[in-house]
């Protein structure tokens, strides 16, 4: 892809699954990649993967719900590299106490909605707030931010979820708008199931069968898929894309 080779991102979950995936894809690019992630052993063995290809990538521990954390992590990325070039917005709170417990509104815990908002729409706008002066400095730059299919289909649980990311989509069309002639992309990708680390963990055979039987391709997903297209989005050949959310789901959801 042109305009990758050198550039200088931040992959804010880069620890496991479609972050991990993408950081990798990034540096073999040619990107120097900080690998963010509350999981730093995870972070660590993803940045250590790198540099045994051949690539320049540096783990780094933060918290996507600590504002603090976030500016840390930037002010490590310009220590490292400079400054920033671009942002892979991927982390979220899938632990079974939080997602696991998003149930429909007759049982809502308000406590799971306000840990989901907090990490996985608030989080965003905190990265997002952060890196913008970053890509000023650097004459603009691009943001990737993850979304989700569950924002678009209407799913019998996960409310909360599903509003976190639909309220992502809202946060991405507006730094879009806001900051794009001043030569800064905001996009995101939005996956339907995708076969990780922690989704394989927690669905049953009966469900992927069942995704994979509403789907339009032979398969389900893999962490790759979502990797190539965040670093397209990321790269000089997606110059005259913004303020988009592309489904990257198989043909799961079929909109405009």
């Amino acid at each position: 892809m042109r305009g990758l080779n050198g550039k200088r991102i931040v992959v804010a979950g880069g620890a496991t699954g479609i972050g991990a995936a993408t950081a990798e894809r990034l540096a073999e690019e040619g990107c120097r990649v900080l690998v963010g992630d509350l999981n730093l052993a995870g972070a660590e063995a993803t940045a250590g993967r790198i540099a045994a290809a051949g690539g320049t990538a540096v783990a780094a521990a933060f918290d996507l719900a600590d504002e603090e954390s976030v500016r840390a992590l930037f002010e490590r990325a310009a220590q490292e590299f400079g400054g920033v070039d671009g942002l892979f917005n991927v982390g979220a709170d899938l632990s079974p106490d939080t997602i696991g417990r998003d149930a429909d509104l007759s049982r809502m815990d308000v406590s799971v909605w306000r840990r989901t908002l907090e990490v996985d729409l608030i989080g965003y706008a905190h990265t997002c707030r952060t890196v913008i002066p970053y890509l000023l400095e650097s004459g603009g730059g691009a943001i990737v931010n993850t979304s989700s299919s569950a924002a678009f289909v209407g799913e019998p649980l996960r409310p909360a979820y599903a509003a976190a990311k639909a309220g992502v989509n809202a946060l991405t069309r507006h730094v879009a708008s806001r900051w794009g002639k001043e030569g800064i992309r905001c996009n995101g990708v939005s996956p339907g199931l995708v076969l990780s680390e922690t989704g394989l963990a927690t669905m049953s055979e009966e469900f992927k069968a069942a995704v994979l039987g509403a789907i339009r391709t032979p398969r389900l997903g893999k962490p790759s898929d979502l990797a190539a297209a965040a670093a397209f989005l990321l790269s000089d050949d997606a110059a005259w894309v913004n303020g988009q959310t592309w489904s990257i789901d198989g043909g799961g959801s079929l909109h405009d």
